[in-house]
């Protein structure tokens, strides 16, 4: 008994120490998690910011882009209005102001055909191999209606004009910033997945740290947008060109997973240190098992030589004319040396099962431990012998089972007492209560007195429970277990066996 109490003493203090080991891990790990985290997360919101920044800078140029357009814009039409005045100047008008207005153009290109398309005249823009205005240079003048100037016998001319120059590198400029810009957002160097969308929120129009077949999921794309908002609030842009933009982003990878590490860590060693639990407690298993079938072979073969040699001085004694009555008691003690025998023989061997009265086995079983323990001790047995109830048994194995219980009440009453046997049927199975008016076991108890060694008694190996464990639950598929136990009043065990 004190065995299994030390070893449940080691056990806790060796639970206790394991949990204290993790315990300290997991704080001191979680510790760092959240230093880093906190690193990590300082390094998104300086990319955020800094993302606020240019996005400030951006929409500033923008607006000075648009700016400069008014401006251009005014100047195209101011020299727009020049040239039709000259066009349709009477001899008598004063032409140098606005011939000043013509020659100050040095950025604004024009282009002046007849009514074929025929190049006239140009300024600001090289024509010496072009005759016609055509095609692609066509649509790069048509960007604003041209000016319609009639003159001698309803003749016309065309004035095409365009943006100047220095709009035009001045929004190539911005195009190039606005590019450099998405592209800065997307290639981010805090790794965090980024979504840009236009003004709906909903179309994506670019994306970064992302998985491109996660973008074409509708839903899976929904539930990001929704989370990442949460998270944090989107960066509005409004670009020129393109319009309202929203840059959602989340935490980076690197900090998602950094939340979750604890918890990962944790589950590990819980499945690891479940593993090795398993592990080691199928080799004591097995280890137990290799040790039972050892011992109950070398017992059967202990036995057997001094059985035989009893079987011969027996039929000696016979000779000798001894008395019937004592030699019919030596026989049933031999034929009863020759049970145990043929039990531990069967220990570690497949069990053969046959169709028996239970009932009858356990009456015939009770009759002979009655005859052999104190007549103070009394057994009633529910039904009675005339009862039939048939399962799969082996019949030496199941024996020794209700008389190893049985001894045990015997024990625990101390010789004085009731052991109450009741065998019931619950459909598909048999219960066979045995209780006894002994001393009872405690509840902590109830599963450490299966273990071998354990016993309450001052002499004893503490392996008939173990057996009759063994008997029932690995022979013949059933359970045996403690039903109840009262201190000082008694105890029942439970079997339960498939019929």
């Amino acid at each position: 008994m004190d065995i299994y109490l030390r070893k449940k003493r080691w056990k806790l203090i060796l639970f206790a120490t394991a949990v204290l080991i993790v315990a300290a891990s997991l704080y001191y790990t979680n510790i760092l998690v959240n230093e880093i985290r906190k690193d990590e997360r300082k390094n998104v919101e300086i990319w955020a910011e800094a993302i606020h920044q240019k996005a400030d800078l951006v929409n500033f140029t923008n607006n000075l882009f648009e700016q400069i357009k008014t401006e251009e814009r005014k100047r195209v039409s101011i020299v727009a209005e020049a040239q039709r005045r000259i066009i349709k100047a009477t001899s008598n008008e004063d032409l140098n102001f606005f011939l000043s207005i013509i020659g100050e153009n040095n950025t604004i290109p024009v282009i002046i055909t007849d009514e074929t398309g025929k190049i006239m005249n140009a300024r600001n823009f090289n024509i010496d191999t072009v005759q016609y205005l055509r095609g692609n240079l066509k649509k790069e003048f048509s960007i604003y209606p041209p000016i319609v100037v009639n003159y001698y016998l309803d003749k016309q001319i065309f004035l095409y004009y365009t943006d100047s120059n220095i709009f035009a590198q001045l929004k190539k400029v911005l195009d190039d910033l606005i590019r450099s810009f998405f592209s800065e957002v997307v290639l981010n160097s805090a790794s965090v997945p980024v979504i840009i969308t236009d003004s709906t929120g909903t179309n994506v129009y670019q994306y970064g740290n992302i998985p491109a077949n996660k973008i074409q999921d509708k839903v899976w794309l929904a539930k990001t947008l929704k989370s990442m908002a949460s998270q944090n609030t989107p960066i509005r842009v409004d670009l020129a060109d393109t319009g309202v933009h929203y840059i959602f982003y989340q935490d980076s990878f690197l900090l998602t997973q950094l939340k979750y590490y604890p918890v990962v860590q944790f589950f590990v060693i819980a499945v690891f240190l479940l593993i090795a639990y398993l592990l080691f407690s199928y080799a004591r298993k097995s280890e137990q098992n290799q040790v039972w079938v050892g011992m109950a072979k070398e017992t059967a073969h202990q036995l057997g030589t001094p059985l035989s040699s009893m079987v011969a001085w027996l039929e000696l004694l016979k000779l000798k004319g001894l008395d019937e009555e004592t030699i019919r008691e030596i026989e049933k003690d031999v034929q009863r040396l020759e049970t145990i025998t043929d039990r531990f023989s069967k220990i570690g061997s497949a069990a053969r099962l046959e169709k028996t009265n239970v009932v009858a086995v356990v009456h015939e079983t009770v009759d002979y431990i009655r005859s052999r323990i104190s007549a103070k001790v009394v057994f009633n047995i529910q039904p009675d012998v005339l009862h039939e109830i048939f399962i799969p048994l082996n019949l030496h194995l199941f024996e020794w089972v209700i008389e190893n219980i049985c001894k045990n009440a015997v024990d625990a009453m101390e010789g004085n007492g009731q052991v109450n046997i009741e065998i019931s049927e619950d459909g598909d199975h048999i219960h066979i209560d045995i209780g006894d008016t002994g001393k009872g076991i405690q509840k902590s108890r109830f599963k450490t007195i299966f273990r071998p060694g354990y016993t309450s008694k001052a002499r004893g190996w503490g392996l008939g429970l173990t057996l009759s464990k063994r008997i029932i639950e690995n022979y013949h598929s059933g359970k045996i277990f403690v039903k109840s136990s009262t201190l000082n009043k008694g105890t029942t065990f439970r079997i339960i066996m498939k019929k």
